[in-house]
């Protein structure tokens, strides 16, 4: 099942850097090990702002629920999650 989500990320004004830091290297590597086994495919910034929309390719709206809820910056995001289907014009 395909997935598109927006994420927009709102860490505290008041957060230390240290904090910060630590919570974005964990958020890397967990997105960087969803990408490598294939169910977070597409990952693209938004220009602009601290937010993204991402593709994830998943067999269920729980395991999505899951992956989602265990991001370490979950927290602080906003979270917006479209389904998606095949056009019936896509060619691939």
């Amino acid at each position: 099942m395909l997935f598109m989500v927006r994420m927009d990320v709102h860490l505290p004004v008041g957060m230390p850097p240290e904090q910060a830091d630590q919570i974005k290297a964990r958020e890397k590597a967990y997105a960087q090990s969803l990408q490598h086994d294939g169910r977070w495919p597409h990952i693209w910034r938004i220009v602009g702002e601290y937010s993204n929309y991402s593709v994830f390719d998943v067999g269920s709206n729980d395991e999505l629920h899951e992956l989602l809820s265990a991001l370490p910056l979950f927290p602080y995001m906003d979270i917006k999650v479209t389904p998606l289907a095949r056009h019936p014009s896509a060619i691939a």
